[in-house]
């Protein structure tokens, strides 16, 4: 079973990451007062494997900080691929829905020459979820990624 080991939300594009110990999630807007969940309802909250982002520095040369990725949640025992659209996710009494891949973009590239393109194999920038159930999350909760029916 995986753990949830960071929260991060930026407030604006380009904004300030604030990291969180606990927060809301909302059907509406994601992560509270997260610039993410606000703008599309299928790409709320974004997941990142810490494998596969710690695989993704290594091969471009540097070790970041994973909230540069700018990305929601660190899970520390779960990678995602295709075959994962559609599935849901608990996060503590959160329910999530894989949506799509995320893409990484030319900011990655910005960080350290190399970066993008060691995301972009085997879904290393992570997934993208929407939220099916509120609640509240914390670092430290149980992520259970739920089989289909």
């Amino acid at each position: 079973m995986a753990k949830l080991i960071g929260i991060a939300t930026h407030q604006e594009s380009k904004g300030i990451i604030t990291t969180h110990d606990e927060i809301s999630v909302s059907l509406e807007a994601g992560l509270k007062d997260d610039y993410q969940g606000q703008k599309n309802r299928k790409t709320q909250v974004t997941l990142l494997s810490l494998k596969s982002w710690q695989q993704a520095c290594k091969e471009a040369g540097k070790e970041i900080d994973w909230t540069e990725r700018r990305a929601n949640l660190l899970l520390d025992d779960m990678e995602f691929d295709d075959f994962m659209v559609g599935l849901q996710i608990q996060v503590g009494s959160v329910l999530l829905e894989i949506t799509k891949e995320t893409d990484p973009c030319l900011r990655m590239e910005m960080l350290q020459p190399g970066l993008k393109d060691a995301l972009t194999p085997k879904w290393r920038g992570g997934a993208r979820c929407k939220v099916l159930r509120a609640g509240s999350i914390k670092v430290g909760n149980n992520v259970s990624l739920l089989k289909r029916l």
